[in-house]
């Protein structure tokens, strides 16, 4: 877009203004502090609502080691209730992914997750009758995995487990692994660790949430916008729309 302006500003009469919104993930980061049944419902809504496509939804999670084993437990027990099908029948939660080449990447990725990291659940899709890709949890011991820097747009949510003591360290991968900086939460109950999360990952995403899954912001109510490859950080929908235009 800019490229196509730059090359046509002869024909302007002004200097034209754009915003734009590109491609999203969401990213969860904890401190040891943090609750482990809000966690483990931030990963499920934040990650399978609306089976996982939407630009902000939850793709990356990292979680310390002491609340590891409780936030993946509670988080899977929520996962088996998950019914995926029709959606006219409304005790399903999941409906299919929007068509067969969506389909065919998430299950793609779910394929590598096999291969290169392990399924906590999930894993499964099934193409016959509709596209439809199971809620899938994934551990990865590579904070730079495919999984946890892409943006995979389906029910699939990667998570990386580190020591509690390297959560400083920790917040400074997290800003360097993905080109999006659309959302992006983190989790704790110690200030200091929010004021400190707030501090180093001011550019790694545009709306920031605290104690809540990365989602849910309603565009024209909440600013909404990214940085980075995942917009000009322009914040469209709110009032501050109308400054930028």
């Amino acid at each position: 877009m800019w490229q196509t302006i730059g090359a046509s500003m002869s024909r302007y009469r002004s200097y034209p203004r754009i915003v734009r919104r590109d491609r999203g993930e969401g990213l969860h980061r904890r401190h040891a502090s943090a609750d482990p049944q809000a966690l483990a419902v931030a990963i499920v809504r934040g990650g399978f609502e609306y089976q996982g496509q939407k630009c902000s939804a939850a793709s990356r999670v990292y979680v310390p080691t002491s609340l590891w084993a409780e936030t993946r437990d509670r988080a899977v027990a929520m996962m088996r209730e998950i019914g995926v099908g029709d959606v006219t029948d409304f005790r399903n939660f999941m409906g299919a992914v929007i068509d067969e080449r969506a389909f065919t990447k998430i299950s793609g990725y779910q394929t590598e997750a096999k291969k290169s990291a392990t399924v906590i659940q999930g894993g499964g899709s099934r193409g016959e009758v509709g596209y439809f890709i199971e809620p899938t949890l994934v551990q990865t011991t590579d904070p730079g995995a495919r999984l946890m820097c892409e943006e995979i747009f389906g029910p699939v949510v990667t998570a990386y487990v580190y020591p509690d003591a390297r959560w400083t360290e920790i917040l400074g991968v997290i800003d360097r692994t993905s080109p999006y900086a659309l959302t992006g939460a983190v989790f704790a109950r110690e200030r200091s660790a929010v004021d400190e999360a707030a501090s180093a990952l001011r550019h790694a995403a545009g709306n920031f949430y605290i104690n809540d899954k990365p989602t849910g912001a309603v565009v024209g109510q909440q600013p909404f916008g990214g940085g980075r490859a995942s917009g000009t950080n322009d914040k469209a929908g709110s009032k501050l729309n109308l400054t930028r235009w």
